[in-house]
Formats: C-alpha cells, structure tokens, sequence
C-alpha cells in the first residue's frame, strides 16, 4: 500500500535523494553541458523514486507544476548561475508570489574522464515557500513606500520605475489591493521577459534564517 504523499515526506525525500545522488556517478550524464539536460534527469529520477513508495499525481509541462496536489514545483539549477525560467501568469506574481511553493536543488557537476561518468554533487536542497516566492526588491520596495504613508501615486510610481507589465487600468486596480493587503517580502530575484527568470542566490544565503525558506 502507497503511502499518501506531503509536503513533509516530500521534504524528507528530497534530502534523502539529494545525499544519494551527490554519491552517484552516472554514465548518461557524462559530457553533457546542457542544465536543461541535467534538469530533466534529475527531476525524473527523483520522481521515479517517489512513485515507489508513495500515491499522488505528477505534473508535467503541459499541467505546469511537479506536484498540482501539493502546490510545488521542483527547480533544478548549476550553482554556477543559480536561476530558472517559470510560467508568467501575471505581474501580481512578482508582489504576491509565484502561487506554489519551490523545492530548489543546486547541483555543481563533474565528469570523471577514467570512469566515463557524470555526478551531481547537490549543495543545496531549499524548500521556498510560496508565501516568498515574490520578488525580493519589489515586495521590499512596497513595504517601504507604505511604512513612508505612502499613497496610491506613490504605489503607481513604483510600479512605472519598475517597469512592471501591466496597463493603466490593471496598474490602478493593483496599487489599490497593495494598500489595502500589503504584501510579505518575497525572496526570489524575479526579471521581467515572456517567461519569468527565477534567480535563487539569496534564497541561498537566507535559507535557514527566514521563516519559509527551509534548508533541507
């Protein structure tokens, strides 16, 4: 019987499989340069070693997240250059988050010429929750401008300095929600193009001492 999967045992999971794969050395991977590559397989893998033991249902990129049940997505980066791309929904995602929680493992890859082998050796396995997924100089921007008695001008202001992707009308509506539901300081490093790119290197430096970013 397959137990029902959480977001603790997924946790617990994923620490467990990131001590293991850090210890893996894998023919596939060998030579390859490509982090989408090594994503894919890291991903599938940890999902495969999942299914083994517990019952839930596995996203894909047409469904959008890794766990739709559990409201996480699994990122998969190089320490080199920490970041990934994501779905743009809307510009409220960069105040108020993305809408699903990340697990973050940040790899640094070798290859072993004698062996013909890739490994992973996973530095970091972080567990962001989506209450700071947002972004990190805006959402603080606004917390300022608001502990200032800043008002709705100022908040439209902001929003033109920051060149975030919505029109005149959406623009006013939102200014309003932020006065009226100030947002929580985000985390993610978040720029604006046709998919959001996700930058992790503060989720790195604050894991552990943030409430919401766990480092497992």
């Amino acid at each position: 019987m397959l137990k029902k999967l959480t977001i603790p045992r997924l946790k617990t999971e994923a620490t467990a499989f990131a001590a293991q794969e850090s210890t893996h050395a894998e023919p596939s991977l060998f030579g390859v340069t490509d982090g989408k590559a090594v994503g894919t397989y890291l991903e599938q893998k940890f999902q495969a070693n999942l299914h083994k033991r517990y019952d839930y249902v596995e996203g894909s990129s047409a469904k959008g997240i890794d766990f739709p049940e559990l409201d996480v997505d699994i990122k998969v980066t190089s320490i080199k250059q920490p970041q990934s791309s994501c779905p743009f929904e809307a510009a409220q995602q960069k105040i108020y988050g993305l809408g699903y929680s990340l697990l973050v493992f940040v790899y640094e890859k070798s290859d072993d010429e004698q062996t013909k082998t890739g490994s992973l050796n996973i530095h970091h396995t972080i567990f962001v929750d989506k209450s700071r997924t947002a972004d990190f100089q805006t959402t603080s921007g606004i917390l300022k401008i608001i502990e200032n008695e800043g008002n709705l001008d100022d908040i439209l202001a902001f929003f033109a300095e920051r060149m975030l992707p919505l029109d005149d009308i959406q623009a006013q509506t939102l200014a309003e929600e932020v006065l009226a539901n100030p947002p929580e300081t985000g985390y993610l490093t978040i720029s604006n193009a046709l998919q959001w790119r996700l930058q992790y290197s503060r989720v790195i430096q604050q894991a552990g001492t943030v409430i919401g970013i766990e480092k497992l």
